[in-house]
């Protein structure tokens, strides 16, 4: 578990993280959202002991990530994967992250196997590695440990689709398994399939969290048919029952849940295309909007 208490980092006149409490339970995937500048960064480097708090507390499994005995062996973390020597290959870096923890050598070995390193990607040089090479070096330097932890800084960054959707299903067989994850990213599409919660912030202060489900069916249902008139009826059905609906780019906002606008559709014998709460950008539409007033576009604007 990951438990975050009004957790706070000032730097001068600059509140960078601002009173954010949150927790990860054992068995779930936190997405933790944010501009660019909004303190995600800053919040994971406090989580994990590398930047003191000005106040508040962050606890890992029960203490402060410092306190941990041996703590890799307990939490993996990865918040830079640019962050290794680049003279050493990738299997360098492993062994002597192992030794570290006292770790048998074979350890390295199944670590690169489950990150996808053949032998011999894994005896080249870091500084010779791809941006998603180096990403799958950093996600085998936190899974080393076989910890019950990972926090995770862009995970995703450099992935090719086939590595995005390797990772996706390889933190949610951790967390199926019992683990806690926290991960922070920018492709908000891939947040909404794999995290069972949401915390998002701007300028420090969480904006909105909850879980996946509910934070994205709250904005309703996206609605298609096969063409335009029959959608035309349906949402006239559909009004006719007291529901709002909306239409746009050739779709149908309805605040019902699917259920009920398929019964609707049924009885009207209208035929969908589509059927979906919140629809697959709807994340990124609820990003967009909360967060406006924070990013760097939303303050030029």
């Amino acid at each position: 578990m990951i438990q975050i208490e009004h957790l706070t980092k000032r730097y001068g006149q600059f509140t960078a993280v601002d009173d954010i409490t949150f927790t990860v339970q054992p068995g779930t995937v936190v997405g933790f959202l944010g501009p660019n500048g909004a303190g995600k960064s800053t919040a994971l480097r406090m989580v994990t002991g590398l930047t003191p708090p000005t106040s508040g507390r962050a606890t890992v499994m029960g203490h402060a990530y410092r306190d941990l005995p041996n703590p890799g062996r307990h939490v993996g973390v990865m918040l830079d994967a640019s962050a290794q020597h680049s003279g050493r290959t990738g299997r360098e870096v492993l062994t002597i992250a192992a030794l570290h923890m006292g770790l048998d050598k074979g350890q390295v070995v199944t670590a690169l196997e489950r990150v996808g390193l053949t032998d011999d990607e894994a005896g080249r040089r870091v500084g010779n590695y791809s941006l998603g090479m180096r990403q799958r070096l950093g996600l085998a330097a936190a899974l080393l440990g076989d910890p019950q932890v990972l926090i995770l800084d862009e995970p995703a960054n450099g992935l090719d689709p086939q590595g995005i959707h390797w990772m996706r299903g390889l933190l949610r067989d951790f967390a199926d398994g019992g683990g806690t994850v926290l991960l922070s990213s920018h492709l908000l599409t891939e947040v909404q399939v794999i995290a069972d919660e949401i915390v998002m912030i701007g300028r420090g202060r969480i904006v909105a969290q909850g879980t996946t489900t509910d934070l994205v069916g709250a904005r309703g249902t996206r609605v298609g048919a096969v063409d335009a008139a029959a959608l035309d009826a349906l949402a006239t059905a559909l009004r006719a029952r007291d529901l709002d609906v909306t239409s746009s780019a050739g779709v149908l906002l309805v605040n019902a849940a699917p259920e009920v606008i398929g019964r609707v559709a049924l009885e009207e014998r209208v035929v969908l295309t589509e059927l979906s709460a919140g629809g697959a950008g709807s994340l990124e539409e609820m990003f967009l909007e909360l967060t406006a007033a924070t990013s760097r576009e939303g303050a030029a604007a």
